[in-house]
């Protein structure tokens, strides 16, 4: 078996909270009212490690985000990837106290994942009472 190390730097910068299957609800529970973001992710993933560099060449930018961050290998963790069918990695799902808003499949540059998150906070303040669900204002 291979023990090629994980580049988890981008976890810390980004304060990601690790969730496995048995701590997946309560962890997305945790972030009350702030929009939450899992990073799906695996080992020996290229892709992945591409993402996480992409991330922290641009740490001042993800953090304005505003995110709460949560990350998951599906390698080890398959149970997660069934749930979500998951089809590869990177992947990252959107959630509002606990429903899913949507997701960003492969890291396409800062652009797409800002597009990505604006795309949930719309769904956020369509479904806020009292607010309008007139498209968005751009």
């Amino acid at each position: 078996m291979s023990t090629v190390p994980v580049d988890a730097t981008a976890f810390f910068v980004f304060d990601m909270q690790a969730l496995s299957a048995e701590t997946f609800d309560a962890g997305l529970a945790s972030a009350g009212d702030e929009l939450a973001v899992v990073f799906f992710w695996g080992f020996e993933c290229f892709n992945c490690e591409i993402a996480k560099k992409a991330m922290l060449a641009q740490p001042d930018v993800i953090r304005a985000l505003g995110l709460k961050w949560f990350h998951s290998n599906v390698y080890e963790h398959r149970e997660l990837g069934r749930r979500f069918t998951l089809h590869g990695v990177p992947t990252w799902f959107f959630f509002y106290r606990g429903k899913r808003l949507g997701r960003a499949t492969g890291w396409h540059g800062i652009g797409q994942f800002e597009a990505a998150v604006a795309a949930a906070r719309a769904k956020i303040r369509a479904a806020a009472p009292g607010e309008s669900s007139a498209g968005p204002a751009d």
